[in-house]
C-alpha cells in the first residue's frame, strides 16, 4: 500500500468515526429514555396514578439519566385499559459546517394495572 492509498483509507477511517461521535451520544440518549419508559411501566401501581404524578415520575427519571431533548410537550398519555404513554420527538444537532442531521424518535409504552412483562 503506497503512501497516498494509506492516507484515503485513514481519511475514510476517520470520518466514519467522526460521525459515531456525533451519532452517539443522540441515540443513547433515546436508549435511556426508552429504559426510563419501561422502568416506570415495571413500577408497581402506575395505571392508578392520575396523569400529572406519571409525568413527574417521568421527568424525575429523566433528570437522573440527564435527559435533555425530551420537553413537556413531546409527552403524551392517553387513558386505555391502563394508560398509554407516548414520547415522539425530534434532535437536530450540527454535522459539519452548514449541514445539521435530524432523528426522529416514536417510542410507546403500557402501563397496565398489573406492570409490564418483557
Amino acid at each position: 500500500m503506497t503512501l497516498i492509498g494509506f492516507v484515503f483509507v485513514l481519511a475514510i477511517a476517520g470520518f466514519f468515526a467522526f460521525l459515531i461521535m456525533r451519532l452517539f451520544p443522540v441515540y443513547s440518549e433515546y436508549y435511556s429514555v426508552v429504559s426510563d419508559m419501561k422502568g416506570l411501566a415495571n413500577e408497581p401501581g402506575v395505571a392508578t396514578m392520575p396523569p400529572e404524578r406519571i409525568r413527574d415520575l417521568l421527568n424525575r427519571r429523566f433528570y437522573i439519566s440527564y435527559v435533555e431533548s425530551v420537553k413537556p410537550e413531546h409527552i403524551k398519555i392517553t387513558r386505555n385499559n391502563g394508560y398509554n404513554l407516548t414520547i415522539k420527538y425530534e434532535v437536530r444537532r450540527p454535522l459539519v459546517y452548514n449541514l445539521d442531521f435530524v432523528a426522529m424518535f416514536d417510542k410507546t409504552v403500557e402501563l397496565s394495572r398489573q406492570g409490564s412483562v418483557d
